[in-house]
């Protein structure tokens, strides 16, 4: 009995769940889902088209690499030319180097044999005075001769390729292939190189190599010129041509410039141009001028010598003797002081000096300064090739005056 009643009252149980059970199912049924944005929706519809949706996000970087692989392609030429170029002017540097070593050797072992050749000729032509005669006198003389001959047609040559200064024209030539080949190292490494830079590295290349020529015949430098200038060795057409492409448009103050800064830059021209060039170019005259009178008086010296030890006489042999002393004098004085090499030294800085007036010029008329070198870089290299610090330079360019005679703008030299 009390089994009935217990199968009657889970009986009874049963349709009572699946009552409540129809009722929640029915009541989830009814109850509206939550809808999907509508990006989502785009995509799962294109997912069940067997598309794909790209991101605006994801194809940012797909845009730069594209961007940047035909940057890359475009440089890519250049870079190989100016790669071309650097091998062209490490090569310029080396040869312009070995060959200022050999010219400084040729003064040196030139000036040694010289003076011992003169030194020689005047020992014999001493001693002429105190032989009897006969054939030992006829030696001496002849000797003494040919050997002052010698001397005075090489001394002739020594004066006019001047040794020591073709050496330092090589010397400057290296340093300067040098210079040149580390900036372009540096474009190609830091920089985005463009054809405009393989045009200028030629044109800078081109305008070295016009400068310091390599060969003795034909296009060697003038030892000494009728007028002396500054020595060039930069394309000064090319920068008049940027020059006068550049002027124009209105002037911003921004990329480290300022109107201060300018003033600056300016008066650092004018303090180059009313004293440190001009101060150059006067002392290559003056030691130009020294060089010719020591060019002409030994090949003289070394004549008059070599006519004394071929006349008869105690006058004679006095002549031939003090003639080479003083000849020796001369040329060691002309060669062994390397007049020359001061002479191309001066002119080179001069030179310097007028390069740098053309580069603060030429930067300052470029109106666009986003266009130009960063102003505090710009003012932190011209105090570096001026030997000064920024707050020296400031100070330079506060005190001087058009009128004032006062300190050059550089202290290297």
């Amino acid at each position: 009995m009390a089994t009935i009643q217990a199968s009657s009252s889970s009986a009874s149980s049963f349709p009572r769940d699946r009552t409540s059970a129809a009722s929640n199912t029915r009541e989830s049924h009814i109850s509206v889902p939550k809808l999907p944005c509508a990006g989502n929706l785009i995509h799962e519809l294109n997912r069940r088209n067997g598309l794909q949706t790209i991101n605006s996000a994801e194809m940012k970087p797909f845009i730069r690499t594209n961007m940047k692989n035909e940057e890359a392609n475009g440089n890519w030429k250049a870079v190989e030319e100016l790669y071309a170029i650097m091998e062209a002017v490490a090569d310029r540097s080396e040869m312009h180097k070995n060959i200022g070593v050999q010219r400084d050797n040729w003064n040196r072992l030139l000036l040694n044999s010289l003076n011992v050749m003169t030194a020689t000729a005047a020992t014999m032509a001493g001693l002429t005075s105190l032989t009897g005669g006969g054939a030992p006198l006829l030696a001496l003389k002849l000797s003494s001769t040919l050997l002052y001959t010698a001397a005075t047609g090489i001394l002739m040559v020594m004066n006019k390729i001047q040794p020591s200064q073709l050496a330092e024209e090589q010397r400057n030539a290296a340093r300067l292939f040098k210079n040149l080949h580390q900036q372009l190292k540096t474009v190609v490494e830091v920089g985005r190189p463009s054809l405009n830079d393989v045009k200028a590295a030629m044109e800078r290349v081109l305008a070295l190599d016009k400068a310091y020529p390599l060969p003795l015949l034909g296009t060697m430098l003038e030892k000494f010129p009728e007028t002396v200038e500054p020595a060039v060795w930069w394309p000064r057409e090319q920068q008049r041509s940027q020059q006068e492409e550049t002027v124009g448009g209105g002037m911003e103050r921004n990329n480290g410039w300022s109107e201060k800064l300018e003033e600056e830059m300016r008066e650092v021209v004018g303090v180059l141009k009313r004293k440190d060039a001009p101060e150059y170019v006067r002392l290559s005259k003056v030691v130009l001028k020294v060089n010719k009178i020591l060019a002409i008086c030994g090949p003289l010296l070394t004549g008059v010598a070599a006519v004394g030890s071929v006349l008869d006489g105690s006058w004679a042999a006095a002549l031939g003797v003090v003639g080479g002393a003083l000849a020796t004098v001369v040329n060691t004085v002309e060669h062994g002081g390397q007049v020359g090499m001061v002479f191309e030294m001066y002119r080179s800085t001069a030179g310097l000096f007028q390069l740098m007036e053309e580069t603060i010029e030429s930067t300052l008329e470029e109106k666009d300064v986003e266009k130009r070198e960063n102003g505090e870089l710009f003012e932190m290299k011209v105090a570096l090739q001026l030997g000064r610090s920024l707050p020296g330079l400031q100070n330079l360019t506060a005190t001087h005056s058009p009128s004032s005679p006062r300190e050059f703008a550089s202290k290297l030299f």
